[in-house]
Parts: structure tokens; C-alpha cells; sequence
């Protein structure tokens, strides 16, 4: 069996002309898919310059045309111009269909070649073999930056991490010895680029999508609705395609690359998309900067060395409309050379954060500052000290029972004897005028009941 598979497999094997490429004549791109960043698929464009072996790999969120476009664009301008071919195999974006085996290119892709001054053409269907120098570069690729059980790469936290391990990982290939041709690709880059043709300034805006300005408050306007976009791109121009239900917006980065800059979720006029993490300057969401304390004169500066809580004290004082603030300010200097920076700096924390600032609400709270938990009083001194519900007006002895006023001997003596009093007078009597029950004398109305008396102790 094995004698009949070698047999036939020699008068079938497939057999190659070697190819040698010529400088500035063939650029070869590939899609792989990349690593997921917070479970969200990503892909790596991956790009190969066949004379002198350079490699582009650019991370990207999807394989749209748009996207495309603009990986193109980036992987041109790191090489320094645009060679005369570009290969790559038939999706979609590139090739319409086929017609009798003839490919049918997609009208924006031809815009494009014709913008950079390229043809953009495709391999036969189903034969990766054609464009293997990609192929190579996808798989060396996706080995070296796609976290697998094998190399044990630790995952993404995020896309900028997954960005910058690319641009780390096409220097580390495009600097080392090539080993076909025995020499650096940056090295022969160099004499590569001699051939290449020169480009335009401006990418293709028709794919990239609809040219916006970033305006001072960091937003654009994409079908009345704003958008907010990352800080760096006040007063640039910025591209925004619609990508099933995002707005993603592109936009040219420092070193010269076009790069997808923000997604945002579609929404409606009315409904404007505004990002915190975009105003990193602007703390608590806040449209407007809050005041910064900038202390002039001596007394002001002699306040704000207190310590923080003097400052929070300042900023919520002035707002809330205190009056005399540098007269307390003055007096919590004076204090804080007497009772310390410490103390008097946590009692204007305090007094702060309760939005008390008048004067007595200053004194206590540096009473209150004084200690976190006052020592408790001794148990002789409670007993002697009544309490304030037992002092409050309006209820002096209020505990205490009072002698009821009735008619009965046998009650009136009985009470007499627990109560230890004279008995109460009898109704009808005609001894002198009744006196209201607050203006009459109790037995031991002078002294302070003590600690666990009952009302019937005298």
C-alpha cells in the first residue's frame, strides 16, 4: 500500500519554479485571528514585504473594509512606500466573486490601489501556497503573541497591551538575521525603498468612513449625536465608520499610523456618548474645573500649612456662604501654635465634612477632636448629678408621686403614714385659699433625690 501511495504520489507531486523576488515588486498580507481580550475576539493583520523579509502585524477588533484600509495604510507607511502588487487571497473584501475563474474586485479595494498607487490582486482560490511568505508570518505570528498552553503567555488586560506586544514583537524579527537571505530585513528595507513608489499624504477617507474634526470639549458630531474621544486629538481629523452596532473612530497616531482610536455604542440625537476615562483632567465627571487653592498673603498661607483638612474647610466654607472666614481663619492659626497642626487640622476636617462653620460649631469640633472616646465619669459623680430629662422644664419631679387629694379618713391616714408627711387637705375645707400643685412644698423638695430612690422616699 505504501509502495502504490509513493508511486503515485510521484507522478502527481506538485513541483515549483523557484521565485525570486525583485525589490519593491510584491507585499503579501494575511488575516490570523488573535487573542481574546475581555472575551472580545480580536485579529492580526499581518503583512510581508517579500525582497527584503519585513514584517508588519497590526492588531485590529475586525476584518471590515474600513479596517482594512486602514491596516493597509499603517503597513505602507512603516515600509516608506507602496510596492507595485499586492497579494492577498479572496475574501470578500477584496473579491466580489468569480466569474468563469476570473475574480471580481470590489470597487472600494480598486479605489484604494489606485489611492496608494498599487494593484491589489488575489492567489487562486484554495491554494495558500501562492501567497506562503503571509502564511509564514500569520503562523510565527499567532505562535509568538496568541496566549496558548504551549508558549504560556500571560493574557491581554487590554488592547493597548496587546498593541504595543506587537510593535515590540516586528522589531525583535525585523532587527535579527534573516535566515534565507543571511541579512537584517531593516538593513535591506533601506535599499528596498528606493523602489518603492511614493505616498499620498491623506488615506483614503471613502474607507475609512466620514471625515470629523475633535473639538475643544473632545467630542464629534456623528448623525447629531457627540461623542466623546480620548485625550491627544483636540483640533485633529478623525475618520468615523459605522461597524454593526459601534461607531468606530480612527484617527492618525504620533508615530504617524492610522489606528483605531475609540469604539462607541450607536446612539440617538439626544443621547451623547461621554466617556470619564476621556476627561482625566476634569475629576468627578464635572463639566468645569473645581478651584485649586492658591494662597497669596501670609495669613492665608499660614491656614493652608495647617494641613488638608484646613483646605477641604476653605473650599466648602466659601461656597456655603460663611461669613467672617478670615477672622475664624486667624483664630485657627492662633490655635494650631497653642494645640498643635494635628488637632486643629482634624477639627476643620470635621467641620468640614458636617458643613458647619460658624463659631460654636468650631469650638466643638475641636472638642470633639480632642479624643476619639472621652473618659467616663465616676459612678459618685453620676449619682450626684441629675440628669437633664430629670432638670428639663416643665417636669421637675415628674418621677415622684404626689399625695392625691380625697375625702376618706382611712386613706388620707394610710397615705399620711407611707408617704411620712402631714395628710393632704380634704375637699370643702375652708383652711385658707388652694394653691396651684407646682407652688406647694414637698418634704424634701431642696435637695437632690439621690441615685435609686423610689417616688415613696422621702
Amino acid at each position: 500500500m505504501n509502495a502504490a501511495k509513493t508511486a503515485w504520489k510521484a507522478g502527481k507531486r506538485r513541483t515549483y519554479r523557484p521565485w525570486i523576488p525583485e525589490p519593491g515588486r510584491w507585499l503579501q498580507f494575511d488575516w490570523g485571528e488573535g487573542p481574546r481580550i475581555g472575551g472580545r475576539r480580536t485579529w492580526l493583520f499581518c503583512a510581508w514585504l517579500s525582497w527584503s523579509r519585513f514584517r508588519v502585524v497590526i492588531p485590529v477588533w475586525d476584518c471590515t473594509l474600513g479596517t482594512l484600509v486602514a491596516c493597509l495604510d499603517t503597513a505602507l507607511r512603516r515600509i516608506g512606500g507602496a510596492p507595485t502588487y499586492v497579494l492577498t487571497d479572496n475574501a470578500k473584501t477584496v473579491t466580489v466573486e468569480h466569474i468563469a475563474g476570473i475574480p471580481v474586485r470590489h470597487p472600494q479595494m480598486v479605489a484604494a490601489g489606485r489611492h496608494y498607487g498599487c494593484q491589489v490582486v488575489s492567489c487562486v482560490p484554495y491554494d495558500p501556497e501562492s501567497k506562503g511568505g503571509a502564511e509564514a508570518t500569520v503562523r510565527i505570528a499567532k505562535a509568538d503573541l496568541v496566549p496558548t498552553s504551549a508558549n504560556l503567555l500571560a493574557a491581554y488586560d487590554s488592547f493597548a497591551e496587546l498593541a504595543d506586544a506587537c510593535l515590540a514583537w516586528c522589531e525583535q524579527v525585523n532587527s535579527r538575521r534573516h535566515r534565507a537571505t543571511g541579512q537584517i530585513p531593516t538593513d535591506r528595507l533601506e535599499i528596498e525603498r528606493t523602489t518603492l513608489h511614493v505616498l499620498p499624504i491623506e488615506p483614503l477617507a471613502l474607507a475609512l468612513g466620514e471625515e470629523r474634526v475633535v473639538g475643544s470639549d473632545r467630542t464629534i458630531s456623528f448623525n447629531s449625536v457627540r461623542y466623546s474621544t480620548p485625550p491627544g486629538h483636540t483640533g485633529a481629523r478623525v475618520w468615523c465608520r459605522v461597524v454593526g452596532k459601534e461607531l468606530s473612530i480612527t484617527a492618525r497616531t504620533n508615530s504617524g499610523d492610522l489606528s483605531e482610536i475609540w469604539r462607541h455604542q450607536l446612539s440617538t440625537p439626544g443621547v451623547p456618548q461621554i466617556i470619564d476615562a476621556h476627561y482625566p483632567d476634569h475629576p468627578d465627571g464635572r463639566g468645569i474645573h473645581q478651584p485649586r487653592l492658591q494662597p497669596r498673603s501670609e495669613a492665608e498661607i499660614a491656614f493652608v500649612d495647617i494641613g488638608p483638612g484646613a483646605g477641604r474647610w476653605l473650599k466648602e466654607a466659601g461656597p456655603a456662604g460663611a461669613t467672617r472666614i478670615r477672622a475664624k481663619m486667624a483664630r485657627a492659626v492662633e490655635l494650631a501654635t497653642i494645640l498643635g497642626n494635628d488637632r486643629v487640622d482634624q477639627a476643620l476636617g470635621l467641620a468640614a465634612t458636617a458643613g458647619r462653620f460658624a463659631d460654636e460649631d468650631r469650638s466643638r469640633s475641636w472638642d470633639t477632636s480632642r479624643t476619639a472616646s472621652p473618659p467616663a465619669r465616676s459612678s459618685a459623680r453620676t449619682r450626684l448629678t441629675p440628669s437633664r430629662t430629670e432638670l428639663s422644664p416643665g417636669r421637675p419631679w415628674a418621677s415622684r408621686r404626689r399625695p392625691q387629694v380625697t375625702d376618706d379618713p382611712a386613706v388620707s391616714r394610710r397615705r399620711t403614714i407611707d408617704t411620712g408627711g402631714t395628710p393632704p387637705r380634704r375637699l370643702g375645707t375652708t383652711r385658707g385659699p388652694v394653691r396651684p400643685s407646682h407652688h406647694r412644698k414637698h418634704p424634701g423638695a431642696g435637695r437632690v433625690p439621690s441615685a435609686g430612690a423610689t417616688p415613696a422616699d422621702g
